[in-house]
């Protein structure tokens, strides 16, 4: 499995997880993110390792598409990328500091 996938999977998760049904919830956080095998979803469920694989796969598009509407994970990643170069280009600013502060901690509510 390719890293640049999982990882890409795992933060797509994170973002769209409460948009998906349990099974997907399941499937794909014992795929991507413990690392489980397709035999082993299927056996953990009692279904086959097909319909995992089917599964899985259906549920990657579908955060795909959550992604190409919503554009959470990649808004996510424009932001940080601004608050780290402002922080960079002007490290002694402490307003400017706690202000970006408060914007990431919107960003990581749970």
């Amino acid at each position: 499995m390719e890293i640049e996938k999982t990882n890409r999977m795992n933060a797509l998760f994170e973002f769209y997880a409460a948009l998906l049904t349990d099974k997907q919830m399941n499937y794909i956080e014992l795929y991507y993110a413990d690392d489980y095998s397709l035999t082993e979803i299927a056996e953990e469920f009692q279904v086959s390792r097909q319909a995992v694989y089917d599964n899985i796969k259906r549920t990657e598009k579908i955060l795909e598409d959550y992604e190409m509407k919503l554009h959470m994970y990649s808004d996510y990643i424009v932001r940080s990328q601004i608050f780290d170069d402002l922080l960079a280009k002007y490290p002694d600013d402490s307003y400017l500091k706690e202000q970006i502060m408060t914007l990431s901690q919107i960003d990581n509510r749970d």
